[in-house]
């Protein structure tokens, strides 16, 4: 099959452009009417200012959280917030131990659940439970079977010491009191989220529907690795459809959940035998005083990962995976208030962040002029559908992941402008050398394309690298700015690859610039080509005699050992030969 011609695949390469470029205007323009996107991006919090919340610790009397818990809590609530799809959130502390959360925008009501969600997360088996359970744990063969609970009876409970979190022992008259008078709608003034983790725990479901007591605690939230929400899958490995909640535990929490999955699921063999039901066979996921979830354990946990099944829709799963994953604070916390705050900024400083990069482009755009004629038209072109690019991702990325353009990523785009230019020096520079080396125009543009094309990957793929890394191990506004470095990167990519390889392929096979135009930029004379192909050489040049004789001791200087002691020998030899 032959080849397709640089002509046409030039073509393709612009036609995939303008694909590229239309999808993004359609995706943009769907979102402003349909979607509730903006034509432009969303602003950072500098630049248009949001809710401050300000979290304090929820301790006993006389207890004080130290640095390094207050470190641990600041890294797990910004996973939470990154996790929402908020950029350009700052967590920071406030004294010796508030945390302040700025979000930009207006806090929506996903994003405030997860700030404010940020008691320590609790494993605490079902002592008592007022109603079914809903969801389960799944066993080793995969059977789901929930059982109700009925109404706890205590008359003939033993007063003696607990032998474990879920002995009924611990359930004291004065406990089964409080059990029994405990409202659930008043949950939210109780301070049930401090009770001491070695003690047992009146609550209720985040719903109200459901009033729990709960034994010690058992495993922590810390112990909890990952969460995921994904489909439960059948013994041939085909989704059943129904969502579930995936968990992993480290080493430690694997080795006492362990253990409490063998307790746990004694009592659910032994209701089922009996044919009924006892709420001890469940097991308590506590945030904020409130039980997520308390599945049954319908079979022994000996891994290190465990499924929670039950009535989960995707949105419930993901949010419940989303808890467990960030919901293993070390100490508990309230929060203490939540305002509306200024911008730090504001539009004066991005409106000069915009002129300061449309000064760097105009700069751009004449000295490619004055350095490269008409072919400066080609940059220009490329910096332009690069800018147009680089504004509808971020526009999109605004309306669909939440991104927000700081003072910072600013910045990132006007470093970029020079990083672009740079690649299309780089091209341009390599068609001139060969020219100077005596090809042809059509010629020289392939040939400076393979020699450019290796240099500016290794450039592109070291700056992608630097933003990558910056990314990860930065935080706030440094991030936006190594987010829209790595963009912008990827996009000068595509623009070389795509437009201003294209439009060379097809500007070297016009009259002007195959013939070399002086105002082309690539004039082969100008450039001081030696051989101009068709055995036509350019002519020779006069040379005074002290220019020569400077040329020869220029030459001499350069020459090499041997080549000096040979220079020595020849003329030797030459003298040798001669009549005294």
């Amino acid at each position: 099959m032959a080849k397709s011609s640089p002509v046409r695949h030039a073509s393709r390469s612009l036609i995939w452009l303008g694909v590229i470029i239309v999808a993004l205007v359609a995706a943009l323009a769907g979102g402003v009417l349909w979607g509730g996107a903006t034509i432009a991006p969303k602003l950072g919090l500098d630049l248009q200012g949001g809710t401050e919340v300000i979290l304090t610790p929820a301790l006993e009397h006389g207890k004080h959280v130290t640095s390094d818990e207050l470190d641990q809590a600041v890294s797990i609530i910004r996973q939470r917030v990154d996790a929402s799809g908020v950029s350009e959130a700052t967590v920071s502390t406030q004294g010796n131990d508030n945390i302040v959360v700025d979000v930009p925008g207006k806090l929506d009501e996903a994003t405030r659940e997860r700030i404010e969600a940020s008691s320590k997360m609790e494993l605490r088996p079902v002592l008592l439970a007022e109603s079914p359970a809903t969801t389960s744990f799944t066993g080793d063969d995969g059977k789901e079977t929930p059982y109700p609970t009925p109404a706890p009876t205590l008359a003939n409970t033993p007063t003696a010491k607990p032998t474990d979190a879920s002995d009924l022992n611990y359930v004291t008259p004065y406990l089964e009191a409080e059990y029994e008078s405990f409202d659930c709608s008043s949950l939210k003034n109780a301070d049930t989220n401090v009770a001491p983790a070695s003690k047992p725990l009146v609550t209720c479901d985040s719903d109200g529907t459901t009033k729990y007591l709960l034994g010690p605690v058992e495993v922590e939230g810390s112990h909890i690795t990952d969460a995921s929400a994904g489909t439960v899958t059948s013994s041939q490995g085909v989704s059943t459809g129904q969502w579930a909640v995936n968990l992993t535990f480290d080493k430690k929490g694997a080795a006492a959940f362990d253990k409490v999955s063998q307790r746990l699921y004694n009592y659910y063999e032994a209701a089922e035998e009996a044919g009924t039901s006892d709420a001890r066979s469940q097991f308590a996921f506590v945030l904020d005083g409130k039980v997520l979830e308390a599945p049954q354990m319908q079979g022994v946990i000996t891994g290190n990962t465990s499924q929670i099944t039950g009535s989960f829709t995707q949105e419930s799963a993901q949010a419940l995976a989303d808890q467990l994953k960030f919901g293993a604070l070390p100490v508990s916390f309230k929060v203490q208030s939540s305002d509306t705050i200024s911008a730090t900024l504001g539009s004066t400083q991005l409106l000069s962040g915009m002129i300061a990069g449309a000064i760097g482009l105009l700069l751009v755009f004449i000295y490619t002029l004055f350095q490269y004629r008409t072919l400066g038209f080609v940059t220009i072109f490329s910096l332009v559908i690069a800018a147009a690019l680089s504004y509808l991702s971020i526009a999109v990325l605004s309306w669909e992941m939440g991104y927000r353009l700081s003072l910072a990523g600013v910045a990132g785009l006007i470093v970029a402008i020079g990083f672009t230019a740079d690649s299309f020096i780089v091209y341009f520079e390599r068609i001139r050398d060969e020219l100077r080396g005596g090809r042809e125009l059509i010629s020289a543009v392939e040939a400076g394309w393979k020699r450019a094309r290796a240099t500016i990957y290794a450039a592109k793929s070291t700056n992608l690298l630097s933003a990558i890394v910056l990314y990860f191990l930065a935080v706030g506004n440094v991030q936006g700015f190594a987010f829209t470095l790595g963009l912008t990167t990827i996009i000068d990519v595509i623009v070389v690859v795509m437009f201003t390889h294209p439009i060379l392929r097809l500007l070297a096979r016009t009259p002007f610039f195959a013939s070399g135009h002086k105002l082309s930029g690539l004039d082969p004379s100008a450039l001081g080509a030696v051989y101009r192909g068709a055995g036509q050489f350019r002519p020779p040049v006069a040379v005074s005699s002290a220019k020569l004789a400077g040329a020869r001791k220029e030459a001499a200087k350069r020459q090499t050992i041997a080549e000096r002691k040979a220079a020595l020998q020849n003329a030797g030899g030459a003298g040798d030969g001669k009549d005294d």
